[in-house]
């Protein structure tokens, strides 16, 4: 019914936020203890805890004593903190040096300021609070200049201000629209803008959540189901400092293999051992770079993990090898789903074990996926993480070193789409309803899957694609944004959802390129191939019954243009690696919205259709058919068309043509971009680094980083990381690179320097020694030279 009009039934109305809101009241006694501060209210307990001087903790429970145990997304424990603890004008004041607490008395009411006194939260006529469902509730004073971002994976725009948002981990095949607010991912976190300054609040409840800047033009608020308030104040007051500071607690990514930044093919489903082998055959005969393959559901026997079907797969060692020798790794699907077969052994062990979710009463709980139905694996116990990431050396022991987790929502065909809220899980000995659990089913299936991958690769880097997540699922799996839908409208919704995952600090993602279900076009394949080209996981994925859309499926043309931006993925590899190992030092996104750069420039707060690599490189993509030019805002400095070399003042919008093959680049003069060369894969050896020099009349500087690209050895000091430095002054340019780690010796040769809008007398000092031997190109005016890597 509620897929008709009876949905909108005038009797069907819900009260937005359930019973009579119940606030916490007037405060009893405050005191100061071994962890922070508790104060007693009138109707319920809070305890507040500095994490650092930036980080404040605050937990509201009105039901028991609030608990400090976090969530499995938190990872971080408290720092020591000086804090100062003080009283006057009815209220109590805690200070550290970059947050002052400010707690109104009668009734409780917070307030927080940073270091130089700008507010960062305030409470006035509503604060915290709970109803008689024992819904937890928050409300946040909300400014007309206030802006929103992260969330984790949202449809709509990037500035959320004006959106209701769930957090309920679901399997949403059709449609992906702005109206679906609840996805496969609920990370319970955003960061706030205001006044060019950032602050962000991460609420660590896994019930189903929500907030709500909508409801109220001067309030916003976030709620939960169950459990007690428990959530962070992040002090900025930075962007970049925000989710460094979010990312302090809820972890961040390790670099993945070099290999997993590769260009991705897949398909529902590549059927057979034979189809395979001419999918990676067609890739190497037209010369179009790949580094994985993916297996669907149907390389499984009747649908059960961790089996082939031997009439399709007859030969899977021996496919994975030689396909590996070819520079192609195999990404197999790995669902939680078990089957229900007592002939099974991986279902056989888990009711030998007592492995599988249930009930209180003791009775397993059977839901019907894939395989029909089938039991799942209770991941929020230790044994079972580890009995089911040792299963994966089935996988291992052939030669697979990826593996893609899906329907961990956990998705189950009936009527609510999840398991029974009231099954019990075991929690390592502190047993919680699916209610509570459900949102971190996903997150702890990656854990389980990263770490036992991890523990059988010998030293390499497992990588790791999830589609369910919650708050820290970075730490392990990189994140697609699930079943989207092969419509232009898809493709310029995915800009806004990659943007605020990065922000809600999963650098890691990417859209299904071409789209998953419906048909696409080869020119919308060809405009979507140009932004995978920039999104940090880049995978070309359809569905069984659409039409196909790999690179050579719509023709000479569309095969051309999408194998150049394929390639072009391989070119920028040296940028994009330097980036993804910024973002496991910092959490900082590889692809970031303008607004996280220039937060003070109006024109990027909700700027959804473009965005930024790493600082300096600006990406605007076409996002409708029959479309050769577009509007791109650039913001304050100059700007250096990447194809044309035109110049253009920033602080503006300008009309820039873009034909079918041509994916707007602009560079940020003042920037130093390395790339490397067209190869096949990422196993071909990178033998010749071309620096692109943009200069500019201040010194600007990049680094660069290279390891292995595949063990862990560089975390043990075994890599080389680069500073690049510039500055121009008059007829003179200066260029200075100084390793600052020189645990690693790349494969590259010789590094060529191309320098960018440069007149043909420029004098051109390297390290100390002028270079004589440049050639100019006055058509382009650029200056280029070559130097042995020494």
């Amino acid at each position: 019914m509620e897929d008709t009009s009876f949905a909108i039934h005038p009797g069907n109305k819900k009260q937005i936020e359930g019973s009579p809101f119940h606030d916490i009241g007037n405060i009893i006694s405050f005191s100061s203890t071994e962890k922070g501060f508790s104060v007693e209210c009138e109707q319920a307990a809070v305890e507040i805890v500095f994490y650092s001087d930036e980080i404040v903790r605050i937990i509201m429970n009105p039901f028991e004593k609030p608990s400090f145990k976090t969530s499995f997304g938190v990872i971080a424990e408290p720092d020591e903190v000086k804090v100062s603890s003080e009283e006057h004008d009815g209220a109590i004041v805690l200070s550290t040096s970059k947050l002052v607490i400010k707690i109104m008395r009668e009734p409780f009411r917070l307030h927080v300021f940073d270091e130089e006194g700008n507010e960062i939260v305030r409470e006035t006529n509503k604060g915290m609070g709970f109803n008689e469902k024992k819904e937890v509730i928050c409300y946040k004073d909300m400014e007309i200049d206030d802006h929103f971002y992260g969330f984790g994976e949202k449809t709509s725009f990037l500035d959320k201000r004006g959106e209701k948002m769930t957090m309920w981990n679901s399997d949403v095949y059709a449609p992906h629209n702005p109206e679906i607010d609840a996805l496969y991912e609920s990370i319970p976190y955003f960061m706030a803008l205001r006044n060019g300054r950032a602050y962000g609040i991460f609420f660590d409840n896994t019930f189903k959540s929500v907030f709500d800047m909508k409801s109220h033009t001067d309030t916003y608020s976030f709620w939960a189901e169950g459990g007690q308030l428990d959530y962070y104040i992040l002090a900025g007051p930075t962007p970049g400092e925000v989710i460094s500071q979010y990312t302090s607690l809820t972890g961040r990514m390790k670099l993945p293999p070099k290999w997993a930044l590769g260009y991705h093919q897949s398909r529902y489903s590549y059927e057979s051992e034979q189809e395979v082998r001419e999918l990676a055959r067609n890739f190497i005969d037209k010369g179009i770079p790949i580094d994985a393959i993916y297996l669907d559901i149907h390389y499984m026997d009747g649908y059960r993990v961790f089996t082939f079907d031997k009439d399709r797969f007859p030969a899977p060692e021996k496919l994975i090898a030689d396909l590996k020798e070819a520079g192609i790794h195999v990404v197999p699907i790995v669902d939680p789903g078990v089957k229900e077969d007592p002939e099974y052994k991986i279902y056989q062990e888990g009711i030998t074990n007592d492995l599988f979710c249930k009930y209180m009463e003791g009775n397993l709980f059977f839901g019907e996926v894939w395989p029909g139905n089938s039991a799942f694996p209770d991941f929020t116990n230790t044994k079972v993480r580890n009995w089911w990431g040792k299963k994966h050396k089935f996988y291992t022991d052939m030669g697979i070193e990826g593996i893609w987790n899906d329907m961990n929502e956990p998705a189950v065909f009936n009527e609510t789409k999840t398991m029974d809220v009231k099954v019990m899980h075991g929690n390592d000995g502190d047993p919680k309803t699916h209610r509570e659990m459900h949102n971190l089913y996903g997150l702890l299936m990656g854990e389980s899957t990263y770490n036992g991958m991890k523990e059988l690769l010998n030293g390499n880097r497992p990588f790791l694609l999830t589609r369910a997540g919650y708050s820290g699922v970075q730490r392990y799996a990189a994140v697609w944004t699930g079943d989207n839908r092969s419509f232009w409208e898809h493709l310029a919704m995915a800009l806004p959802m990659v943007m605020n995952l990065g922000v809600s600090g999963v650098p890691f993602t990417g859209p299904d390129v071409g789209g998953f279900a419906h048909d696409t076009t080869g020119e919308l394949l060809i405009r979507w191939t140009q932004f995978g080209t920039f999104t940090p996981y880049f995978r070309n994925h359809s569905a069984l019954d659409t039409v196909r859309q790999e690179p050579w499926a719509f023709g000479e043309e569309v095969e051309a243009i999408t194998k150049k931006y394929i390639q072009q993925r391989y070119v920028w590899m040296p940028y994009l690696y330097t980036l993804f190992n910024e973002a496991s030092k910092t959490g900082s996104p590889v692809l970031r919205p303008l607004v996280m750069e220039y937060p003070n420039d109006e024109h990027t707060f909700n700027l959804s259709d473009q965005f930024l690599v790493g600082e300096n490189v600006l990406v605007a993509p076409i996002l409708s058919p029959s479309t050769f030019h577009r509007v791109v805002y650039l913001p304050e400095g100059n700007w250096i068309n990447y194809w044309t070399e035109e110049k253009i003042a920033g602080g503006k919008h300008v009309l820039v043509e873009a034909s079918l093959d041509t994916l707007p680049i602009f560079i940020k003069e003042g920037s130093i971009i390395p790339n490397g060369t067209v190869k096949q894969s990422t196993a071909v050896t990178e033998e010749k680094l071309t620096l692109h020099v943009y200069p500019a009349n201040e010194k600007t500087e990049c680094m660069l980083y290279e390891d292995d690209g595949k063990t862990f050895d560089y975390e043990n000091g075994k890599y080389t990381e680069t500073k690049i430095s510039c500055y121009l002054e008059g007829e003179s340019l200066t260029i200075n690179m100084e390793n600052s780690n020189e645990g690693f010796e790349p494969a590259w040769k010789e590094i060529e320097f191309q320098v960018h809008q440069a007149e043909e007398d420029l004098e051109i000092i390297l390290n100390g020694n002028q270079i004589g031997n440049t050639h100019f190109h006055p058509e382009e005016r650029k200056i280029t030279f070559t130097t042995n890597k020494s």
